[in-house]
């Protein structure tokens, strides 16, 4: 999935809206969670933030315990400069979590949504996408869902210089199974800032582990 240097000089050389998977919003991930209707103390963990908007809007939603996940710090330092201007509140409601997180340590069974859109994918190694599925095993509560989002059959055989592989929503869930459930999903065509079309298939799954 490239290392952290690789993310790095993507965010040092690149403007936050410059990239290819830049939204103003992730109205469709967005969408999904205000459906699961979580408590506002509901730990979120967005893993492979980038520099997304997601958690400003999470947190203009009135959620309290957002963790904000990447491998590159100056994708993090570019979200904790943007919510600096919300209420103190607010932002004392946001944490950053840097590095890989297949390998860094999370707490047992405590997240309430796992999100992620557009690192997956990037995992082309099987022993990578195994350790991915552990963590989430283990960091999701019971009941907790995960949302992800990755390439579909038709989208991209490649995104910033790296391969990636692509996901139906059958390939994606079977991924995760045994210990997720699938209970919603979705295809989404991404407009680019460069005036081209990608598409995403999203996928929300139930952790029904004990």
């Amino acid at each position: 999935m490239g290392d952290a240097t690789h993310w790095q000089q993507v965010y040092t050389s690149k403007a936050s809206d410059a990239v290819s998977w830049y939204r103003p919003h992730l109205d469709r991930s967005l969408a999904f969670i205000d459906s699961l209707a979580l408590a506002p103390d509901a730990p979120i963990l967005d893993v492979g933030a980038g520099a997304s908007t997601l958690v400003d809007d999470l947190l203009a939603r009135g959620f309290r315990d957002v963790t904000v996940n990447d491998l590159a710090d100056a994708a993090l330092q570019c979200t904790r400069a943007r919510i600096a201007t919300l209420p103190p509140q607010a932002q004392q409601a946001a944490r950053f979590l840097s590095g890989d997180i297949t390998a860094l340590p999370l707490p047992t069974a405590h997240y309430a949504l796992w999100h992620d859109r557009a690192v997956f994918h990037f995992l082309t190694d099987p022993a990578q996408r195994r350790a991915y599925v552990a963590q989430a095993t283990r960091a999701l509560r019971p009941g907790g869902h995960l949302l992800i989002a990755t390439f579909a059959p038709d989208g991209p055989e490649r995104c910033s210089g790296l391969p990636v592989c692509r996901y139906d929503a059958g390939t994606l869930g079977a991924e995760f199974a045994p210990h997720f459930r699938p209970v919603g999903d979705a295809r989404e065509q991404h407009p680019t800032p460069f005036g081209t079309m990608q598409w995403f298939q999203y996928l929300l799954l139930r952790a029904d582990h004990p």
